[in-house]
């Protein structure tokens, strides 16, 4: 309540100090405005009066015309607020007249008998009056659409106490305030004549008033007085008027700021307390909740920490770990090893030098259990900069190596799965391309017997065959020899397809690749109609790849492209593309990738079905399990490489706007340098 009560109390006084000071600051603005308008209220009477003086001075002069004119031009160059002065006789009428030298005559729009009315008024005063008297203010219209605000002031002219005519001057208020602001009245001011609702009459100054500080006066002129407004250009004054103000203020601020700060500094002091207590508790809890293995150790390699995690991984309390001479989880046939890496890495680490390294090693469990492990070691530096040790995190990676061991055994599988399924759709084509050799075969052998077991002619001895038959023997033998080989190349490549299982790479020309898939895909090709084209680079470019697993990509891809063709390509154009090229070298490298394309002639791949093709389990044939593209790419990308495909334009004259085929593509990193000996 006190900080309460304190902060509260310069809080006013602070505000109370600026809203004094600003009152202060306007009613010194207010008074600046009301001593200008004093000022050049006297200004005005004292220029009324000169004029007045000029006027009665005329009637000492001579009365000849000549003289009068030139007494009347001197005083207009002394005055220049008078814009015009007239002589008249006792019945008002004009006799002699005299403009301003320093601008246009004012009754050149207008004549003088047409505006003639309020000079003829305050004449009237006068001669009533027998004093000057000035008349109602009036607008003269000039030249070029402009104009003057004017007075007229009569002034009698007596001789020997019988009034014998009249002096008119014609003042312009514009200059008449321009006279004035000659002075210091109008140069932070503006000054204008205003009637009496508020309308101006005529302004001076260069600048505008801001309509603050405004200040009112009436000129006393005999016969019709003149309101004078004075309005200054200084607006509200702003929060620092002056320096001492502003050192006032500061000094209220820096005090507040003060106190601010000390009740800041206390609730952050009391906040950091808590803070540092609840971060201890949640450091500690967030340490034991770790599946992570956390152990600190000083420079000399004694265990200074080890968390619940750690303890847990190696089967040892932290008592035991710390207070032990060697760590009891180092399996005994590593402990030398490891006591020799230990020192050599604290030798090498210095404060300069501090390594940061990520290692695998083998630790032991407390029932003699040996498991793998990841540790992740950075030096332990203080808040100085200082290093105090190591700090480590410790990964078990037993239940990662079970997890690779169980998927590579499932990737294996699902490899022969896929090479089975390959195998399963290839017995249709079997069944189909062995029926011929196999049919050539039985009707060869059929007819040997036939021949055989033919009755003998007579003369003929029937325990000997024919000669005659012999040739025709021995044509049927040869046949049935050529079917044989025939079934038996295409049972060969099918089970050397199926029965080769090696997972090491070996360095092999891509045109052998092609080759070993070729009979397959001749098969299929021509149970479907299709033709089989080969378009292979020169020289042959090699790779080092495991050939039966890029040998199943070809021959997926290849199926593929020919049962896309099956539906709606015409068989003169169904041609699938077997192509080998050397990846487009980048500027001043050679190319060292080898790409495989295989181009159908079909319909092309739809959007909707091209944004899925490589996502496993999916297909658009009822009888496909949706694994062969994705097992293609999977063994694309382990080999380095990336595939791809594109729908290729459409034919010439086709105005159905479909994709002309669809090729697909994948790299394979070549091999550079000279093939191995033997």
């Amino acid at each position: 309540m006190l900080w309460v009560a304190l902060v509260v109390l310069l809080v006013v006084a602070q505000s109370l100090l600026v809203l004094l000071t600003l009152r202060y600051e306007q009613a010194r603005a207010q008074e600046r405005t009301d001593d200008q308008a004093t000022a050049a209220q006297g200004e005005i009477r004292r220029r009324a009066q000169l004029v007045l003086q000029g006027l009665q001075g005329l009637q000492t002069r001579e009365a000849d015309a000549q003289a009068w004119q030139r007494h009347a031009e001197t005083l207009l160059r002394s005055q220049r607020e008078i814009g015009r002065i007239e002589r008249r006789d006792a019945r008002l009428r004009i006799l002699e007249a005299a403009d301003s030298p320093f601008r246009e005559p004012l009754f050149q729009r207008m004549s003088r008998a047409e505006m003639a009315l309020e000079a003829e008024v305050a004449c009237g005063i006068a001669r009533r009056l027998a004093t000057p008297a000035f008349s109602r203010s009036q607008f003269v219209p000039l030249p070029g659409g402009l104009g003057a605000e004017v007075v007229d002031v009569c002034v009698p002219v007596q001789q020997a106490g019988e009034l014998v005519g009249f002096h008119v001057a014609t003042l312009l208020l514009s200059q008449w305030l321009d006279e004035v602001r000659g002075s210091d009245a109008g140069r932070s001011h503006e000054l204008s004549f205003i009637e009496g609702d508020g309308t101006r009459l005529a302004r001076s100054g260069a600048v505008r008033g801001a309509g603050v500080y405004v200040a009112e006066r009436v000129v006393d002129l005999p016969g019709s007085p003149l309101q004078l407004r004075v309005d200054a250009a200084e607006r509200a004054p702003s929060l620092i008027p002056n320096l001492a103000t502003a050192l006032v203020m500061g000094l209220s601020i820096a005090l507040f700021a003060v106190v601010l700060l000390l009740v800041r500094d206390g609730r952050r002091r009391a906040a950091a307390e808590e803070a540092l207590a609840e971060s201890l508790g949640f450091r500690k809890a967030m340490e034991d909740s770790l599946l992570t293995g956390l152990r600190a150790r000083d420079r000399q390699g004694r265990i200074v920490y080890v968390n619940p995690a750690f303890c847990r991984m190696v089967g040892f309390s932290a008592d035991e770990l710390q207070h032990a001479t060697l760590p009891p989880y180092w399996p005994p046939e590593h402990a030398a090893d490891y006591q020799r890496r230990q020192a050599e890495r604290q030798a090498a680490a210095t404060d300069e030098e501090q390594p940061h390294q990520g290692y695998e090693t083998v630790f032991m469990r407390k029932d003699g259990e040996r498991f793998p492990v990841m540790i992740y070691e950075a030096p332990l530096v203080t808040g100085t900069g200082k290093q105090t040790g190591w700090m480590s995190a410790v990964l078990d990676l037993s239940s990662q190596r079970r997890v690779e061991d169980l998927s590579r055994q499932q990737q294996e599988r699902l490899q022969a799965t896929a090479r089975l399924a390959s195998v399963g759709e290839m017995a249709s084509l079997l069944s189909h391309e062995l029926n011929q050799p196999l049919s050539a075969i039985a009707s060869y052998a059929t007819g040997s017997l036939n021949l055989v077991h033919a009755p003998a002619l007579p003369g003929q001895d029937p325990d000997r065959p024919d000669p005659d038959l012999l040739p025709s023997l021995q044509h049927a033998l040869e046949r049935i020899a050529e079917q044989a080989e025939r079934a038996g190349r295409v049972i060969k490549s099918v089970h050397d397809f199926v029965r080769r299982r090696h997972q090491a790479h070996e360095v092999i020309a891509a045109d052998l690749l092609i080759e070993s898939v070729l009979p397959l895909v001749r098969l299929q090709a021509r149970k479907s109609g299709a033709r089989v084209e080969l378009d292979i680079a020169q020289p042959v470019p090699r790779v080092k790849v495991d050939r039966t697993m890029v040998e199943q990509v070809l021959l997926n891809l290849a199926r593929n492209g020919i049962q896309a063709m099956e539906a709606d390509t015409p068989l003169a154009e169904r041609v699938l593309t077997l192509r080998v090229r050397l990846a487009p070298a980048a500027a001043g490298t050679p190319g060292r990738w080898v790409v495989f394309s295989v181009v159908d002639a079909g319909p092309g791949i739809p959007a909707e079905v091209a944004q899925r093709l490589f996502t496993p389990f999916f297909t658009t044939k009822p009888e496909g399990m949706g694994l062969g593209l994705s097992l293609c790419r999977t063994v694309v990308e382990q080999h380095g490489g990336a595939m791809d495909f594109e729908n290729l334009p459409p034919r010439p004259g086709d105005a159905s706007g479909r994709a002309g085929g669809t090729g697909f593509r994948f790299t394979l990193p070549q091999l550079v340098g000279r093939p191995p000996a033997g």
